[in-house]
């Protein structure tokens, strides 16, 4: 009997869980890919580009949904329980309010495994894949970068300016600085384009110039100018400035851990300037607030559990009794806050770190403790 109806709530948690945490993160979600479309519109990536990224970005969203939805998914299904009468049938039946508590901890164990799981391996994964997708994605759409009365440096080394864009999609006075040899590909210090009109192709790969001329910079300071009537510029293949080295939330969990103990930052997922000092701390202190929030986060779960577990305890008769599910929200938003504002100086110090780590592992025994001392006298098996 006891087994079914610890099933029963069970089974009720995780719908509750489940359906807020995807109504939260759709909504996230699109939120964050409305702000990826400057990929397409300011970078020029394409547009199956876009998606994929968007998509591979959702991890991060569930991961950092994940304590806030359990606290919400506690609460909503201990007042369904109460509300549909069930919590008083159980009650009445003999089972001790403590049991319940105990299976709801044993739920919080578990959401524990599944928050590390997230952001330990998926989450760094999936960010590490979506950073190399748009390292590897080639320039897809030129009339993105063609601004008018703008100078665009989207592109790596180059920068390009028009002056006008006609009805017929034709631009006039196409200014372009070729600073990295990206264009020129040769020997030279950089190179200068102008051209009196042109358009992009219909593949937005090429970019059609009438009317202008190239002047170039040679090695040792000479200039040679180059007239044409017509070129052609095929700016397919170029890469953006989009960041393409790894961050730090995109870095495995076990490279952050040789970077906190060998302290090598010179790899490229634990960037540091050689001999400067200040940024290779700097760089440590990331990486430990990294593995804070990584390892250290999840703990936090079965603490704003126990809170919710206080909308158990008989209080039908007090006249705050209908703030409750307010109070204990609060307390638990509250906690989960906290420890999002004390992990950023947890990586300061060995001090600070014990600190941020003993507040939920103290906290959880002296409120699941005083939960049995509330609970001991109002029901027993």
């Amino acid at each position: 009997m006891k087994n079914r109806i610890y099933k029963y709530i069970f089974h009720e948690f995780i719908l509750n869980f489940t359906f807020i945490l995807f109504a939260f993160a759709a909504v996230i979600w699109t939120i964050q890919a409305v702000n990826f479309l400057d990929l397409v519109t300011d970078d020029g990536h394409a547009f199956k580009v876009y998606l994929l990224y968007s998509f591979l970005t959702i991890t991060k969203v569930l991961t950092k949904l994940i304590p806030f939805t359990f606290l919400i998914a506690s609460i909503i299904t201990i007042l369904k329980l109460e509300k549909d009468n069930e919590l008083i049938v159980l009650w009445t039946s003999g089972l001790n309010k403590i049991r319940i508590v105990n299976l709801i901890f044993r739920i919080s164990i578990l959401m524990v495994f599944v928050q590390l799981l997230m952001a330990t391996i998926i989450n760094p994964k999936t960010l590490n894949v979506s950073r190399i997708l748009l390292k590897n994605s080639e320039l897809q759409f030129i009339p993105s970068l063609l601004r008018v009365k703008q100078f665009n440096d989207t592109l790596k080394g180059l920068t390009i300016f028009v002056e006008n864009k006609k009805p017929d999609g034709t631009y006039e006075n196409i200014f372009i600085e070729d600073e990295g040899r990206v264009l020129t590909q040769v020997s030279t210090e950089s190179s200068t384009i102008f051209a009196k009109s042109g358009y992009a192709t219909e593949d937005g790969k090429n970019l059609i110039l009438f009317n202008g001329n190239i002047q170039k910079i040679e090695n040792g300071g000479n200039t040679s100018i180059v007239t044409f009537n017509k070129t052609t510029i095929n700016l397919s293949g170029l890469s953006t400035k989009t960041t393409s080295e790894p961050k730090i939330q995109e870095t495995p969990s076990i490279r952050i851990i040789q970077c906190m103990q060998e302290k090598n930052f010179y790899a490229n997922d634990c960037i540091a300037v050689k001999d400067n000092k200040g940024l290779e701390e700097q760089t440590l202190r990331q990486s430990k607030i990294e593995f804070n929030r990584r390892f250290g986060m999840p703990i936090f779960i079965p603490l704003v559990a126990l809170i919710s577990c206080f909308l158990l305890s008989s209080r039908n008769e007090k006249k705050i009794s209908p703030f409750y599910k307010y109070i204990f929200f609060l307390i638990g938003f509250a906690i989960l806050v906290g420890s999002e504002i004390t992990v950023r100086y947890s990586g300061n110090s060995l001090y600070r770190a014990a600190i941020y780590y003993l507040i939920p592992i103290g906290l959880i025994p002296l409120v699941y403790f005083y939960l049995l001392r509330t609970f001991k006298y109002e029901n027993l098996d």
